[in-house]
């Protein structure tokens, strides 16, 4: 249950995150690609109308009467208005001499002037999907009353046509309202797909970490056992050795039942010190030092080998090159590194590390 409900925290953090930044994003992208769209229209516009501007001033200049000209301008760009720009010609009063809604001819040209003005500035685009925006609102609140404005115009040379070029409101909006409609399909399913795989990657992660940390606890739990049988082994082992010391039965495995002491030096005065007094013996710099339970300490001209091999093996382990301990000294055994031991000596502050392989012979002396 615990890890059900934590993948599904896991699950709606990721959506949430990615919600949080598609709503961010989403607009960005689309206020950018529509203004591409709209300048590659407002771009499209203006070369229309200075094409037909251009052919206007021509077709005067060769002769033929304005009246005609406005009758083929009208022919031609008649019933144009239903795309997402058009070409208008209107003169210098304002009225309209050629629309391609026929109605319109002979009214006053009707656009928004600081509208015409701004698109002639740089970052136009961003006029007119503002314009947009606005449209949009009116629309929802019913007080929108043009369906179209101007964008770009052209005055025709030694005439008093102007050519405009309309931009289609209702049908740019509609452009808009595709696009919008396509990034918000592609964040959907892109995000479901972002979520999704997501989810199973973390949870396919998170099983793989949780299988490793359950064999981790499962190895732990097997140290922690063996360690501590090995703790009560050594207890167990300790009192016998103290119970075979007060009935003075020498351990069978003694190499030299008959040695109760061994000889030392203090500066230059020799002390004997009893077998069971020792807590450990440790060489360092070729000489050899007895310490005993009660911290006194002394040297030896005897090897830590030979010192070995004249103990009772029963009492005494070699844990290593420089270390010699007693059974009845060690306090504590815990774990240390990897399958290696560290022996707590009482009342010493010296730390005896037993490596891997010594680790086993320390355990099997301490079953004995």
């Amino acid at each position: 249950m615990r890890k059900d409900k934590l993948y599904f925290l896991t699950f709606i953090s990721i959506s949430i995150i990615f919600l949080i930044i598609a709503s961010l994003g989403v607009k960005y992208f689309i206020k950018v690609s529509a203004n591409q769209l709209i300048e590659i229209q407002l771009e499209s516009s203006k070369r229309e109308a200075n094409e037909i501007a251009k052919l206007i001033s021509n077709q005067l200049v060769g002769g033929i009467e304005k009246k005609t000209v406005i009758h083929n301008i009208q022919n031609t760009i008649e019933n144009t208005h239903s795309g997402a720009s058009f070409i208008c010609v209107f003169d210098w009063s304002g009225k309209e001499v050629c629309h391609p809604d026929i109605t319109k001819v002979g009214q006053k040209v009707n656009s928004n002037q600081l509208l015409l003005k701004s698109l002639s500035e740089e970052n136009s685009s961003d006029k007119l999907y503002d314009l947009l925006m606005n449209r949009k609102k009116e629309k929802e609140n019913d007080t929108l009353d043009t369906e179209s404005e101007i964008i770009y115009i052209s005055p025709v040379q030694d005439s008093d046509l102007i050519v405009a070029a309309h931009a289609n409101l209702d049908k740019i909006s509609a452009q808009t309202r595709k696009l919008k409609t396509s990034f918000y399909t592609i964040f959907a399913l892109m995000g479901g797909l972002i979520i999704l795989s997501s989810f199973f990657a973390v949870r396919i992660i998170g099983s793989y970490y949780e299988k490793q940390l359950e064999q981790k606890n499962i190895s732990l739990e097997s140290e922690l056992v063996n360690l501590s049988k090995l703790n009560t082994d050594l207890v167990a082992y300790q009192q016998r050795v103290v119970e075979n010391t007060t009935t003075n039965e020498p351990t069978e495995q003694s190499l030299d039942p008959g040695k109760k002491r061994i000889l030392t030096y203090i500066r230059n005065e020799l002390i004997p010190i009893n077998i069971d007094e020792i807590a450990y013996i440790h060489t360092e710099n070729t000489i050899t030092y007895v310490i005993c339970s009660d911290g006194k300490r002394s040297t030896s001209n005897v090897s830590l080998d030979d010192m070995f091999s004249s103990l009772d093996s029963s009492l005494f382990f070699r844990a290593n090159r420089q270390f010699i301990i007693s059974i009845a000294a060690i306090e504590k055994i815990i774990k240390y590194g990897n399958s290696q031991l560290k022996i707590l000596i009482r009342n010493a502050d010296v730390e005896i590390i037993i490596s891997k392989n010594k680790a086993a012979e320390f355990r099997q002396w301490l079953s004995i």
